[in-house]
C-alpha cells in the first residue's frame, strides 16, 4: 500500500513521495508534418516510442482467443473488424466500406472496402471474412462459440467477391457492435505467435515477460499511423514503472495511480485523465463458503464505503458504481444503484450473525500484484471489513497465476480486479454472470437473472432491451453478486513533445493517432 493510503487509513497527514524525473524521450525522425486537432503544434510523421504496460500479454496473441483486457488493448493496434469503434462512441466502417441492415434486423449486408490488405501484403477477401466470422461462431465439443453472440448466426454467405451477407436467426440490435471482431487471413496458421491483421501497426516481435514490438504498416488502407515503431515494455512492478518514466526509458504509460503521477516531473509529462471503462469490484466466488450465503455477501456490501475507497486510493478520481455497468455506457447505466448500499457496520454485523457468523470470518482477497490500483483498493477494503469482524488477508499473485487460478480455475474466495466490456454494448458486461457461461468466474447462479437475459436477447425494441439490462444490473446488486466500487480513473502520462492520445468508450489503447509535435 502507498504511504498516502496508509496515512489516510490512520487518519493522519497525507504523505506523498515526489521524485523528479528527467530525460527527453525518444527522438522523432522524418519531416512530413500534419496539423491535428488538439496538438500543441504541427504533427511530425515518424519516430518511435516506448509504452509501459503492467502485464505480459496472453500466451496466445490470436485475437479470437484473447482473454485479458491488457492483451486486447494492445492487439487493437494490429487488428480490425468489418467496423471499428471511435473515441466518440460510434461504430464506423473499417474492413467493410459500408453496410445495410434489413428492416427486420435479421440480415446484415457488408460491402468490403477495396484495397484492404493483411500485413502479409495479401488482399482481404470475402472468404477471409467468412472464415473469421464462422471461426468465432463455431462451437467445438461441449464448448460454446468464441463469441457467444454469434450463436445467433444462421448463415454467412458471399454472393459476390465484395459482399458478405450475415443472416441471424432472430433480430439483434446490438449485433453490429460484434462486427468489431478481428478479420484474419484464412490461410495463416501462426496467429498465436506472429499475429497478422489489417490494422495501422504490424507485429514485429515478442520477448516473453519483456516486450512486444510493433511497426507502422505502410500498406494500411486508412489514415496511416504517425509513429514508425512502438515498443510495449512490460514492467510489472509499480515502482519500477515510475522509475522507467522518470529516467526516460518509457514515454507513455496508461492506468497510473494518482500517487504514481505525483512522482513525475510536471515539466516532463502531460497527464491526461479519462476513465478505464472497467467495472472494478471485489469479485466474490458465489460458490465458495461462506460467500455462497447471500446474507454474507450483502454484509460485505454494507461494510464498505466505496466513496472513501476512491478518495483514499486515487484522491477522488474515478466514478462510483453499484453494479456491473460503467457510466460511459450511459444508455444502460443505472446511477440509482450506485448508493444502493451505504456503509452501515451495524447492519453488516446483524446480517453476519443471521448467516451464522456472529464473530465474522477469515477472507482471502487474491489480487494481481502488478496492478497497483487493485492492490491499493484491496488494502482499503480489507481495513473497512475489519470493522465488522471480517479478517481479510491480501494475497498478491503474479498476473499469470491470477489468470490460471482465479479466472480460469475459479480457485479463490474474493479478488479485486476490473472487468471490461470488449464490445460497446451491455451484453458484453452482463452475459458473463449467466449460469453456465464460460466467463462467469464468480459462479453467479440466479434463475431470474438468466430469464431476464433471455428476454433481453429476444427483445427487438432498443429501449425495452435497455430496461431489461437495467433489471439485470439491479438483480446483481440486490443479491450482492459482488462488492462494486468504481470505474477507475485512467491517468495517462505522456512525455512532453508527444500528443494525440485519445480515450475510447471501451478498454483499448490506440497509438495510431499518437505523434511527435514540432
Amino acid at each position: 500500500m502507498s504511504k498516502r493510503i496508509f496515512a489516510l487509513l490512520l487518519l493522519t497527514i497525507l504523505l506523498g513521495t515526489v521524485l523528479c524525473g528527467c530525460g527527453g524521450g525518444s527522438a522523432a525522425t522524418g519531416s512530413e508534418e500534419q496539423q491535428t486537432s488538439g496538438s500543441a503544434g504541427a504533427a511530425v510523421q515518424g519516430g518511435e516510442i516506448t509504452v509501459g504496460i503492467a502485464q505480459d500479454l496472453d500466451k496466445s496473441l490470436d485475437p479470437h482467443l484473447a482473454v485479458t483486457a491488457g492483451t486486447k488493448e494492445v492487439l487493437f493496434n494490429i487488428f480490425e473488424g468489418l467496423v471499428k469503434p471511435t473515441p466518440d462512441d460510434e461504430l464506423v466502417p473499417a474492413v467493410a466500406q459500408s453496410y445495410q441492415v434489413s428492416d427486420d434486423r435479421k440480415v446484415y449486408t457488408f460491402t468490403l472496402r477495396d484495397g484492404v490488405t493483411f500485413h502479409s501484403g495479401e488482399a482481404v477477401t470475402a472468404d477471409d471474412v467468412i472464415y473469421s466470422i464462422k471461426r468465432c461462431a463455431a462451437a467445438e465439443g461441449d464448448k460454446k462459440p468464441l463469441v457467444e453472440a454469434f450463436s445467433n448466426i444462421q448463415a454467412v454467405e458471399s454472393p459476390d467477391p465484395r459482399t458478405v451477407v450475415i443472416t441471424l436467426s432472430q433480430p439483434d440490435n446490438e449485433f453490429l457492435s460484434y462486427m468489431t471482431t478481428a478479420i484474419i487471413p484464412r490461410s495463416y496458421a501462426n496467429q498465436d505467435t506472429a499475429p497478422v491483421g489489417t490494422g495501422p501497426f504490424k507485429f514485429v516481435s515478442r520477448t516473453a515477460q519483456d516486450s512486444v514490438v510493433l511497426e507502422k504498416y505502410d500498406g494500411y488502407w486508412g489514415t496511416p499511423a504517425y509513429l514508425d515503431r512502438v515498443t510495449f515494455k512490460i514492467i510489472e512492478n509499480a515502482d519500477a514503472l515510475v522509475l522507467a518514466l522518470q529516467s526516460g526509458a518509457v514515454d507513455l504509460c496508461t492506468h497510473l495511480t494518482s500517487t504514481q503521477i505525483s512522482q513525475l516531473d510536471e515539466a516532463a509529462f502531460t497527464v491526461r485523465e479519462g476513465t478505464m471503462n472497467l467495472v472494478q469490484a471485489m469479485y466474490l466466488n458465489n460458490a465458495a463458503a461462506p460467500l455462497n450465503n447471500e446474507k454474507v455477501r450483502q454484509a460485505l456490501c454494507w461494510a464498505v464505503d466505496k466513496h472513501a475507497v476512491i478518495d483514499l486510493v486515487s484522491d477522488g478520481h474515478g466514478k462510483a458504481i453499484g453494479s456491473s455497468m460503467y457510466p460511459t455506457l450511459s444508455k444502460y447505466f443505472d446511477d440509482t444503484l450506485t448508493d444502493y448500499y451505504t456503509q452501515d457496520p451495524a447492519k453488516a454485523k446483524a446480517l453476519l450473525a443471521e448467516a451464522g457468523y456472529p464473530d465474522g470470518f477469515d477472507l482471502t482477497i487474491t489480487v494481481p500484484s502488478n496492478y497497483q490500483p487493485h492492490m491499493d483498493t484491496a488494502q482499503v477494503l480489507a481495513e473497512q471489513l475489519k470493522a465488522v469482524g471480517v479478517n481479510a488477508k491480501i494475497k498478491p499473485v503474479d498476473w499469470n497465476t491470477w489468470v490460471s487460478d482465479v479466472y480460469v480455475g475459479r480457485n479463490f474466495q474474493a479478488t479485486v480486479v476490473g472487468v471490461d466490456a470488449s464490445y460497446m454494448n451491455a451484453r458484453a458486461l452482463l452475459e458473463r454472470f449467466t449460469a453456465g457461461y464460460g466467463k462467469n468466474f464468480i459462479n453467479y447462479s440466479n434463475a431470474d437473472y438468466d430469464a431476464l437475459f433471455q428476454k433481453a436477447l429476444a427483445e427487438g425494441d432498443d429501449a425495452k432491451r435497455a430496461e431489461l439490462y437495467r433489471q439485470m444490473e439491479k438483480n446483481l446488486t440486490e443479491h450482492a453478486a459482488n462488492v462494486y466500487v468504481q470505474d477507475l480513473a485512467d491517468l495517462v502520462a505522456v512525455r512532453k513533445g508527444l500528443d494525440g492520445y485519445r480515450f475510447y468508450p471501451i478498454y483499448v489503447m490506440d497509438l495510431a493517432s499518437v505523434h511527435y509535435v514540432k
